[in-house]
């Protein structure tokens, strides 16, 4: 959950009341929050040893859902409204004395919808910012970069000094040789080509220049003399940057996601919107999409959703009357009254800070939280139900005990791993068709999702070549591929895995181990000649640069035949006889490999996968069909 440093005094005095930190930490609970940490006790400790300290802080974590208690602001908005001390703020758009014709407008060009294509903005008029409400309205833009804009990617938000800059503003795409402008921070200007080179080494903004870097076109947005506001998702301009005597303020939001963009630019102009002359207002944006289509943001309408007594008492176990609910969910900064007509039905008005809110048990979990969850009633359930094991699932646990039980130790390494321990360390060229990578990874070690259990127990020999020899140690989990036929573009597969390290190689001790696991799975040992054999295992030879040469083995499985309902299915049986499936492989690692591993005695693996015997399990061992 997101976390969020607050200002303890500043905190008291807008709710109006000093609490403990005891009290404060039971009024987070009750409330559905956590205080993490308060920072009375280190900023005293400090300053009785002379040493500098900033004023006490309280870090407190929020729903990673609740974007509107990601500021002070909202914290104290909501926890005002949860004591009884203040009702929820209503929340206004007031138009320019023009009226609507002299609204702001922002123009998008049809090159945008090749990188961002969605657009939102608001206007904030005569703020007045102290140091920390400006600190806050800094950090609130980082807290949502890092949360619902997934680090930008999604969403990004610029914010303006009005006053410095010319409406109508246009937001455009260019080539990136055809933009230029001073960027933040910095004394002179620069192409986009420039600053793509410039900022690749900055540990803030480096990390965000993925997002465009291949695109053809990089959005930019202009005012009416053509002065740069923001290049987004990655800088504003120097020109436009606010400060602590800004009075008007520009808020540009775009976007890849239409809800989001929606979410993001209601819940920054709300949450500082208190700081105008007249709070809680806010000027809209007339903004023109290509296709002519004009929207005027934020909308804060909100929207009105219905909730019933009954629900809310069949979920809670509570015998609430529709005023008690009613009390409830205004206690939570939800509007709501009574339908006319229907008694039990609860007409709410869920504000625009709220997109948590989705369905009636959203609502009714509020009312829970407003009651208090250690008030609900104790009860049993009304039915009496086992859960089912899924049968791979199953499978897993019993190699795992039976290989425990042989007294080998379970490990359970990392599923992420680098590129050259999947790939290169183990001998095995990238064909870029079967591992999932990662995005921009952040470090080296975090580069594809594993495609082999190999790199893991290896990695794990190596940290424990201070034990006692042999070492053995064996992992039971999913290794990814890509599928192109898959929704997701890639599936799991559940692997067994097994690593011996001696001063011998011992081959035979994995082979022994294979036998085990396939004797618990009632698989027979059959000869790779034996055809009329009908189910079973063998292994035969195989030239494979991660083993010694000479000393591997692929694993072949032979299905059983499916049972024939009828004469046509037992013809059919015969004339598509399933072929022998590959499973696996064992055998003596290479030197190369072990010394890539920093291993320094011989070790034999073992890796074959689970999935084709799932229905080979007998019966007892799961409820599945």
């Amino acid at each position: 959950m997101p976390t969020v440093s607050v200002d303890k005094e500043d905190l008291w005095e807008r709710l109006g009341q000093k609490f403990t930190s005891e009290e404060f930490d039971k009024l987070c609970f009750e409330f559905g929050i956590e205080l993490d940490e308060d920072t009375t006790e280190e900023v005293e400790a400090n300053i009785k040893k002379g040493l500098p300290a900033e004023r006490p802080q309280l870090k407190i974590e929020i729903p990673a859902n609740r974007y509107d208690l990601l500021c002070i602001e909202g914290i104290s908005r909501a926890l005002r409204v949860f004591l009884g001390k203040g009702k929820a703020p209503q929340y206004r758009l007031v138009y320019p004395p023009g009226g609507e014709a002299a609204l702001i407008t922002t123009t998008i060009a049809p090159e945008t919808q090749k990188v961002r294509p969605f657009f939102a903005a608001a206007v904030l008029r005569n703020v007045k910012f102290t140091q920390r409400s400006y600190d806050s309205f800094i950090e609130l833009q980082d807290k949502l970069h890092q949360n619902i804009c997934r680090k930008r990617q999604l969403v990004a938000i610029g914010t303006h000094d009005l006053d410095t800059i010319t409406p109508p503003f246009r937001y455009e795409a260019r080539p990136p040789k055809d933009i230029k402008f001073v960027p933040l921070n910095k004394d002179k200007s620069y192409t986009a080509e420039e600053l793509i080179t410039v900022y690749e080494s900055d540990r803030h903004i480096g990390k965000y220049l993925h997002i465009i870097r291949d695109s053809p076109v990089y959005p930019i947005i202009y005012d009416a003399k053509d002065r740069v506001l923001s290049w987004p998702p990655i800088i504003n301009s120097e020109h436009s940057k606010i400060s602590l005597n800004t009075r008007n303020i520009y808020i540009d939001v775009t976007a890849t996601d239409l809800t989001k963009i929606n979410i993001v630019v209601n819940i920054i102009a709300t949450m500082f919107s208190e700081y105008c002359e007249e709070p809680f207002t806010i000027e809209p944006v007339k903004v023109v999409y290509p296709d002519g289509k004009v929207v005027l943001t934020p909308d804060i309408s909100g929207r009105a959703t219905e909730a019933h007594t009954s629900y809310i008492n069949s979920c809670t176990g509570l015998s609430l009357s529709s005023p008690e609910a009613k009390e409830l969910l205004e206690k939570m900064s939800l509007p709501t009254e009574i339908s006319s007509t229907n008694p039990d039905e609860l007409l709410v008005k869920v504000p625009p800070t709220r997109p948590d809110i989705l369905h009636e048990c959203d609502i009714m979990e509020d009312a829970a939280i407003a009651y208090g969850f250690n008030n609900l009633p104790d009860t049993f359930p009304a039915t009496s139900t086992v859960a089912q094991p899924l049968a791979i699932s199953k499978l897993s646990d019993t190699i795992r005990h039976e290989w425990a039980f042989a007294g080998w130790v379970e490990v359970l390494p990392l599923i992420l791993c680098s590129h050259e321990e999947n790939f290169e360390w183990l001998n095995v060229k990238d064909d870029n068709e079967t591992a999932v990578k990662i995005g921009n990874p952040k470090t080296l070690e975090f580069q594809v999702v594993r495609t082999s259990l190999l790199p893991g127990l290896l990695k794990t020999v190596r940290e424990n070549r201070s034990h006692a020899l042999p070492i053995r140690i064996f992992e039971t989990s999913d290794v990814v591929f890509k599928d192109r036929k898959r929704e997701r573009q890639a599936r799991n597969v559940r692997h067994a895995g097994a690593v011996w390290c001696n001063k011998t190689a011992g081959f035979e001790v994995v082979h022994g181990l294979l036998d085990r696991a396939m004797q618990m799975l009632e698989v027979p040992l059959i000869h790779s000649a034996d055809k009329n054999a009908p189910t079973g295992y063998y292994i035969k030879e195989r030239t494979d640069a991660t083993f010694f040469p000479g000393r591997a083995a692929t694993i072949f499985y032979r299905p059983p035949p499916p049972k024939p309902s009828g004469a046509l299915q037992t013809i059919k049986s015969v004339l598509s006889s399933s072929s022998d499936l590959e499973i696996g492989k064992l055998g003596i690692l290479h030197p190369e490999v072990l010394e890539k591993f920093e291993i320094g005695y011989p070790c034999s693996a073992l890796e074959f996968s689970l999935e084709p015997f799932k229905q080979k399990m007998p019966a007892m061992w799961t409820n599945d069909d």
